[in-house]
């Protein structure tokens, strides 16, 4: 891959900002981005400010207000969304919990979700199906990645009592992206339904690798984390609730970031937009870590700059591991995101080959379900480091 050396050039400086890149080959920000210097300087400086001032006082509130709504903001900014449906959460997970819980399951209601989640949201529905008498549905959309339309499956699926569906917008076993818009269209109008069907996004792989826009797909539910794509720190994350359901969903922990209270501090009435489900004390910090992670990519490129760069490697990756006889891509067309998933036919173990990697700095990881090994792209992945992977799995199949 042949790219100018001032455009090499500019990617090489926007590495300086990532130390966690140094002395390793990094393919895993599908897992955990590398936190920026800048984002770590953010944290400190913020902890600092927190004991100077207080470090709980009324200057030391008010701070933290303002650099929550700040985030808040920024978040929404990225995801195409007013500031006042986005709820800041720690992860997807927790995102995910507020949305389904929060539904009042009755008995006989159906949940439809694919066979690609994350065995955390799994978990969810189980338990929701367990307590409330609720049916699970499962449609096989891991069969349309290379042929067949996910939009037709899923239809295939839905039944009158279906109530929620629950997908990943990019999922995290395959690099599929699915038709968001198209979906959540789809089940709004569902007509043998005498209600619009819901529709949970799992966007741990989704959010700050895409250009989004949520406002254009409709989704009900969007759950995300910072930690992955946008290279924030552990621990911050948000949902996003379309307004037009948002009296839809009630909360399940409660606390005092998501009440009004009267003149003598008695709970009245919930917040009215995202910090309804907000409950208490969070690791402000971290907030502010996250905000410079978000400045350092839009620094470089805007979303979809980034996400076409994104593509652009993945291809040539993809491109490269077909060329190895004993490799297998998942999917048989260029990527649509960051994530490219692979199998070996040579008869070596996955995890043996994931683990000879890393001891030689290529840091990757194994699925499950389908068994694969997953390399995750971002747009300041070096061509040299792609060629170097593609090396060192061709030597040792």
């Amino acid at each position: 891959m042949i790219y100018p050396q001032a455009f090499l050039s500019e990617v090489q400086q926007q590495r300086q900002e990532f130390p966690g890149l140094t002395n390793k080959v990094y393919f895993n920000f599908g897992g955990q981005g590398t936190l920026p210097r800048s984002g770590l300087e953010a944290i400190i400086d913020a902890h600092n400010v927190l004991q100077q001032q207080g470090p709980f006082s009324f200057k030391v509130n008010e701070w933290i207000t303002q650099k929550t709504e700040l985030l808040r903001a920024e978040i929404a900014q990225e995801l195409g969304v007013e500031a006042s449906t986005i709820t800041l959460t720690e992860n997807v997970t927790s995102g995910c919990n507020i949305a389904l819980w929060g539904l009042d399951w009755k008995k006989g209601d159906r949940i439809l979700m694919t066979d690609c989640e994350h065995p955390g949201v799994i978990a969810i529905v189980k338990e929701i199906s367990q307590r409330f008498a609720v049916e699970i549905d499962i449609c096989p959309i891991l069969n349309t990645l290379n042929e067949g339309n996910p939009v037709e499956v899923i239809k295939e699926y839905l039944k009158p009592q279906t109530r929620l569906l629950v997908l990943s917008h990019l999922l995290w076993n395959t690099g599929q992206v699915l038709p968001l818009k198209e979906i959540s269209h789809l089940c709004h109008h569902y007509t043998e339904s005498d209600r619009p069907i819901l529709v949970l996004a799992d966007a741990a792989q989704s959010a700050g690798s895409l250009a989004l826009n949520l406002t254009e797909t409709e989704v009900d539910f969007y759950a995300f984390t910072g930690h992955k794509w946008f290279c924030g720190p552990a621990g911050v994350g948000a949902l996003y609730i379309r307004p037009e359901i948002f009296d839809l969903i009630n909360p399940t922990f409660i606390g005092w970031r998501g009440i009004n209270i009267d003149e003598k501090a008695q709970p009245i009435d919930f917040k009215q937009d995202g910090r309804k489900f907000e409950i208490a004390t969070s690791a402000y910090p971290q907030y502010e870590g996250l905000r410079a992670a978000i400045a350092v990519h839009n620094s470089w490129a805007n979303s979809e700059q980034r996400y076409q760069q994104i593509c652009k490697l993945s291809e040539y990756l993809w491109q490269g591991l077909s060329e190895i006889s004993a490799i297998n891509c998942l999917k048989k067309s260029p990527p649509e995101a960051g994530l490219v998933s692979f199998t070996v036919d040579s008869g070596i173990n996955h995890i043996t080959l994931v683990k000879k990697l890393e001891n030689q700095g290529f840091l990757l990881r194994t699925i499950s379900d389908p068994d694969c090994i997953r390399a995750c792209i971002h747009y300041f992945t070096l061509p040299d480091e792609i060629e170097q992977l593609i090396k060192a799995i061709s030597s040792m199949i």
